[in-house]
């Protein structure tokens, strides 16, 4: 349906912004809007999340792995300067 609004300067302003954030056409920007202005629902694109086997369990944690690298790599270089001095 075609009408015709008169809208803040400053609602203006911020509704260009968001074309060209999204670059989306004006009207889009303004739906958009009004719809979540009223607690419609918004057309959602279907998202596809691939997903990976794994064998770290659920509750792990895979930082440790980083700590456990660091951890190594200390003990590696102080093995080393310890050679060193004798």
């Amino acid at each position: 349906m075609r009408t015709t609004l008169t809208l803040d300067d400053d609602l203006v302003a911020r509704l260009k912004d968001e074309v060209h954030r999204r670059r989306v056409p004006f009207r889009d920007v303004v739906n958009d809007a009004i719809r979540r202005g009223l607690g419609g629902n918004r057309k959602k694109k279907r998202v596809k999340v691939r997903t990976f086997k794994t064998t770290l369990r659920p509750g792990f944690d895979p930082n440790g792995f980083n700590r456990l690298v660091d951890e190594l790599e200390d003990e590696a270089f102080l093995a080393k300067l310890g050679a060193r001095g004798r």
